[in-house]
C-alpha cells in the first residue's frame, strides 16, 4: 500500500480521538491518516532551561496513555507510529518518506511547544508539505483574555468573568468512526523508550490507583457528575471521594476542557439542584485555565518569582528538613499523610497540597522551587502551568497569591478537614489506633494512650520537626524583613 496523498496527524498533549480538531480535520479530507507521536527530548526549546523533561510519575502515565491511544486507534482502523527525536526532523522525514500532502496538529499554548511547532512548520515548508494547527487545549485562546493594555491575567476572578462572558466554548467533536488506513511505516516501541521504572519498580501504587486513557477519562467524568451533589462543600475533605480526579486525564489530553465544560453544564441542566456544585467545579477547571494563560505570558514560571520582592527572601538551606518533608516524616500527620499519598498514588488531595506546600515554604522556610520540583517528579498530573502557579500562590509570590502571613496550622487543618482521622489513618497507618482527638497531634497523647495505640514518638513516628508557633513567627519575621529590606 502506498502513502501518496495521505495526511499526518501529530499527536501531542491530546491523547484522545474525540474532540480532537486536528484528527477531525484530517479525517474530513477523505485521505488516509497517519497518526504520529513524537517523544521529543532533544529540540532546544524542550530542553532546560527553556523546558523540563517529564518527571518520573508523568513518564509512567504517558506510557499507559499511549498504549490506550494505540488500542483506540486500532479499533478505528488506524495505527499509531512512535518516533523519538527532534520533532521537526522526525516529522519532516516521515512526511518525505510517506509523500504526505499535509500535517495537522493541535496547538499547545506554551512557549516551548510553540517554538517547536514553528520549527516543524519551517521543516515542512522546505519540502512543500502543508501544515495546519488547531486550537484545542484551552477554553479560550490567550488573545481573548487580554485586558485593555494587552496584558494577560494576573487575578483569577476578573479572568474567570471574562471566560464566562465569552459564552460556551465550541461543542466537542465526535471521535471518528473509522480511519482510512495508510501504508505501514516503522514504529518504535513504548518499552524501548524506558518511560516506566524497572529497578526499582516504584510504580506499584500508581498501577493500583489509576487507569489511564480516554475511555477511563470519560468514565471518571461521568461517575463524578453522577455523584456531584455536595461537591462545593465536600471538595476540601481528603477523607471523602468528592473530587473529580480528572487532573491527569486533562494533563495528557485524554479529555479536553470543553468536553468537561459541556458535560458539566448538561448535568446541571438535567438536575438544576447541581448548579452550585457544577459552578464550583467549573471554576476549578477555570483555575487550570488561569494557570495555563499565566504560563503563556510567563514561560519561566517555574523558576522566577512573579513578585520580585521575594527575590530577596531569606530561604533556608536545610537538606535534612527537605528530606523529612519529601518522605512524609515531619511529625505533622496531615502533612505526612499528604506526602505519602503523593508518593504512593502520584496525586495529592488539593486541600492537602496547600497544607504541605505552606508547611515547606513557611514553617521550614525552604524555597518553593524545591517543593515544586519534587511535585514535578512525583505527580502524574504535573502540569507546567498549574504546578508552579500553585506553588507561587501558596508562597505568596505569585499571581493572585495568598498573603504570605496566611500560615496554615497543620493541626487545625487536619482536625477541620479530616475530623475522624480517616485520611491520616490510611496513609500514616502507624497512627491509626490513636483516638480521633489525638491523631492530628500525637505528641499531646499521654504515655498510656501512645502505648495503647502502639506509637513510640521518635521511633515509630517522628516528633514534630518544628513547633508550629515558632515556625509561624519565624516565617512572619522573614517576610517582614524582606518587605522592609
Amino acid at each position: 500500500m502506498t502513502f501518496s496523498n495521505s495526511v499526518i496527524v501529530w499527536f501531542r498533549d491530546d491523547l484522545r480521538l474525540s474532540d480532537h480538531p486536528a484528527l477531525n480535520a484530517a479525517v474530513a479530507t477523505g485521505l488516509p491518516v497517519i497518526c504520529l507521536y513524537v517523544l521529543d527530548e532533544e529540540s532546544a526549546a524542550l530542553r532546560p532551561p527553556a523546558a523540563r523533561p517529564l518527571g518520573g510519575a508523568a513518564r509512567w502515565w504517558l506510557a499507559q496513555s499511549l498504549r490506550c491511544l494505540q488500542q483506540n486507534l486500532g479499533k478505528a482502523g488506524g495505527r499509531l507510529i512512535l518516533r523519538k527525536g527532534p520533532a521537526a526532523q522526525i516529522i519532516g522525514a516521515l512526511a518525505h518518506e510517506t509523500e504526505a500532502r499535509s500535517v495537522f496538529w493541535n496547538e499547545i499554548a506554551q512557549a516551548p511547544h510553540q517554538a517547536v511547532a514553528r520549527e516543524v512548520e519551517a521543516a515542512l515548508a522546505t519540502i512543500s508539505v502543508r501544515s495546519q494547527s488547531f486550537a484545542g487545549d484551552l477554553l479560550i485562546p490567550p488573545a481573548e483574555a487580554r485586558n485593555k493594555d494587552g496584558r494577560g491575567p494576573r487575578v483569577f476572578t476578573p479572568f474567570w468573568r471574562r471566560v464566562l462572558a465569552a459564552g460556551d466554548p465550541p461543542k466537542p467533536l465526535p471521535a471518528p468512526r473509522s480511519l482510512r488506513p495508510a501504508g505501514t511505516s516503522p514504529s518504535e516501541t513504548i518499552e524501548a523508550w524506558g518511560l516506566e521504572p524497572q529497578q526499582p519498580d516504584w510504580a506499584t501504587g500508581l498501577r493500583e490507583t489509576w487507569t489511564a486513557g480516554e475511555d477511563a477519562a470519560q468514565d471518571r467524568l461521568k461517575a463524578f457528575l453522577d455523584h456531584a451533589a455536595g461537591y462545593a462543600s465536600a471538595r476540601d475533605r481528603p477523607d471523602r471521594p468528592a473530587t473529580s480526579r480528572l487532573s491527569p486525564h486533562l494533563r495528557f489530553g485524554e479529555i479536553s476542557p470543553r468536553q468537561v465544560w459541556h458535560a458539566a453544564h448538561f448535568a446541571a441542566a438535567e438536575r438544576p439542584r447541581l448548579a452550585p456544585d457544577v459552578d464550583k467545579f467549573l471554576s476549578e477547571l477555570g483555575w487550570r485555565e488561569f494557570c495555563r494563560h499565566l504560563l503563556f505570558d510567563v514561560p519561566d514560571l517555574a523558576t522566577r518569582n512573579l513578585q520580585p520582592a521575594f527575590d530577596a527572601f531569606p530561604w533556608r538551606q536545610d537538606a535534612r528538613a527537605l528530606r523529612a518533608w519529601q518522605r512524609g516524616q515531619t511529625g505533622y500527620p496531615i502533612v505526612d499523610a499528604g506526602m505519602r499519598e503523593l508518593w504512593h498514588t502520584g496525586v495529592m488531595h488539593n486541600r492537602v497540597r496547600m497544607v504541605v506546600a505552606s508547611f515547606l515554604v513557611k514553617h521550614l522556610l525552604i524555597d518553593w522551587r524545591l517543593g515544586e520540583a519534587w511535585f514535578w517528579d512525583t505527580l502524574v498530573d504535573a502540569d507546567a502551568g498549574s504546578n508552579p502557579a500553585n506553588w507561587q500562590w501558596v508562597a505568596g509570590c505569585g499571581a493572585d497569591a495568598a498573603p504570605y502571613f496566611r500560615v496554615f496550622n497543620p493541626v487545625l487543618q487536619g482536625e477541620k478537614f479530616d475530623p475522624d482521622g480517616a485520611y491520616v489513618s490510611c496513609f500514616v497507618p502507624e497512627l491509626a489506633k490513636l483516638p480521633d482527638k489525638l491523631i492530628h497531634q500525637p505528641w499531646r497523647a499521654t504515655p498510656l494512650e501512645l502505648a495503647s495505640a502502639g506509637v513510640i514518638l521518635g521511633k515509630t513516628y517522628p516528633e514534630p520537626i518544628i513547633d508550629h508557633r515558632l515556625g509561624r513567627e519565624r516565617a512572619l519575621a522573614a517576610y517582614a524583613a524582606t518587605r522592609h529590606g
